[in-house]
């Protein structure tokens, strides 16, 4: 057992210049807390008299939310944890009208920022967080999540990493009830290396059970949890009518028919089984310290296996295609950078056709496969491809969807690497291209659409609007090859290019059917 939120004392001070926050420019979209990587950058909404308390050089300004209209807003930098990546800076959409180059968040030099910045990085955790209960906003907007505690932050993953905010984003969306089983690969690295772990906990103590089996088994492994977590509350349920008598009718009755579809109804659930332990502390009959031992069982849990492309594509696809076969409740993160990034760069059946890679050193000759239209001939299953550097809405959307769905699910998050050759400050702009071109597809396959009558297929990228060259060669691992042999580059060039426009119209095929 590991210790949780332990990479918050590490303060590596790695980052010669980290992004600062102009409050007269930001219009509070929340684009930089989304896509930090290290969970560096944060917001917070809260009553202004809590500022009497504030260190002299902290920064505030009027919430721009219609329901908090008399708050203040403030967006605060984890200077010692931040690596420096300029990704926030990149995202930014805000620009000062009166100064070219200027930005609602701007680099500057770190060190005469440290010492301010960590008294108020330390004022501004102090300050309560936004009750994921309320009755005020739904979080199913990024202005509105970056209002969310992350449950995993200051990790050891690269500068600039593509894989972690869609990480961070879930533990922001479900951490509080989230197990998640991991696959070996950086996903394991930066997510439970010691001494420290990025895994963390909110105000409550609650936070993701993470536990890391092998490489290549980790879908079975989050169906393993889901099952235990069925008979468990089953045992509960049955436990909790067997003592009706000490609990009382009401709380029984509430508790075995609470609606958990709603973050307001699983709080309220949380808060009965604390009742339920309250009733049964010190009690001696043996059926109390049975439900004792699985009362959590009654709360909604999320269960998550998370893995790259090496897992979900190769040596673990045997089971993630078992674990899709079900009906039973996992969500299937893939963090696909298309290559086996951890190991040192291998090619994968996820690698694009053309890309050069370990033992695909004159390019790769094959396209890459096709997972997510191959999960969806099941039929049962959730799937959803998603960028977030190119749509960052519908990446938020597509976690929500997926994890509200009772069966299956399986996120693809293309996710940029320092792998790929590429300043990965500017790794969301790769994102784009990749979309841009038709390298990559976003789409959501919601089989509850069925029922209404609808396709449950929902293309959100458009037709590719550029070439995939125009793409491709802004990447190393592609350029490389048009420089050691420009034919052979330009022959695979050519079939990917083909690729891209035979896929984009069998989607359009699929999308475009009758019900």
């Amino acid at each position: 057992t590991f210790p949780t939120a332990t990479t918050q004392w590490e303060k590596r001070n790695i980052a010669l210049d980290v992004p600062v926050w102009e409050p007269d420019v930001c219009i509070q979209c929340g684009k930089c807390v989304l896509v930090c990587p290290h969970a560096c950058i944060r917001s917070k909404v809260y009553d202004a008299a809590l500022l009497e308390k504030a260190p002299p050089t902290f920064k505030s300004t009027t919430a721009k939310w219609r329901e908090f209209a008399d708050k203040r807003f403030t967006i605060q930098v984890a200077v010692e944890d931040c690596t420096g990546c300029g990704v926030c800076v990149e995202a930014c959409p805000a620009k000062d009208k009166s100064q070219v180059g200027r930005k609602a968040i701007n680099m500057a030099p770190q060190r005469p920022l440290r010492e301010q910045e960590a008294a108020n990085l330390e004022f501004f955790l102090s300050i309560p967080d936004m009750p994921r209960d309320t009755e005020l906003i739904r979080f199913n907007t990024i202005k509105n999540v970056q209002l969310l505690r992350p449950l995993f932050e200051y990790s050891g993953a690269c500068a600039g990493c593509g894989e972690t905010p869609y990480v961070k984003l879930m533990t922001q969306l479900f951490g509080d009830r989230a197990i998640i089983a991991n696959a070996t690969g950086c996903s394991s690295i930066y997510g439970g290396n010691l001494p420290t772990t990025p895994y963390c906990v909110n105000s409550e103590g609650l936070g993701p059970a993470w536990n890391n089996s092998l490489f290549e088994d980790a879908a079975e492994f989050g169906l393993g949890y889901r099952l235990t977590l069925i008979q468990q509350e089953q045992y509960a349920r049955q436990l909790v009518g067997q003592l009706g008598s000490l609990l009382g009718d009401d709380l029984c009755t509430a508790v075995l028919n609470a609606d958990q579809t709603t973050e307001a109804g699983i709080v309220a659930q949380r808060r009965r089984v604390a009742e339920i332990k309250r009733k049964l502390a010190g009690s001696r009959d043996p059926l109390a310290k049975e439900l004792l031992s699985v009362a959590d069982a009654l709360v909604k849990k999320s269960v998550w296996s998370i893995g790259g492309d090496g897992w979900a594509y190769d040596i673990g696809y045997g089971g993630l295609d078992h674990v899709l076969s079900t009906n039973y409740d996992v969500n299937l993160l893939v963090l696909d950078t298309e290559v086996y990034s951890n190991t040192g760069g291998q090619a994968s059946k996820a690698t694009s056709r053309g890309a050069v890679a370990k033992f695909a050193a004159a390019g790769k000759p094959a396209p890459k496969k096709d997972l997510g239209r191959m999960a969806m001939t099941y039929g049962h299953v959730y799937v959803a491809s998603v960028a977030m550097g190119a749509n960052d809405a519908q990446t938020v959307r597509a976690f929500i969807e997926a994890e509200s769905y009772p069966g299956p699910s399986l996120i693809i998050a293309y996710s940029h690497c320092i792998a790929h050759g590429i300043d990965m400050s500017k790794g969301l702009n790769q994102q784009k291209l990749a979309v841009d071109s038709g390298a990559v597809i976003l789409y959501r396959y919601d089989p509850r659409l069925r029922a209404e009558g609808k396709n449950p297929l929902q293309i959100d990228s458009k037709e590719p609007s550029i070439p995939l060259s125009d793409y491709i060669y802004t990447e190393t691992r592609y350029r490389m090859l048009q420089q050691a042999d420009p034919a052979r580059a330009a022959q695979l060039l050519e079939y990917a290019q083909e690729d891209v426009r035979r896929r984009w119209r069998i989607y359009q095929e699929l999308a475009a059917q009758n019900v």
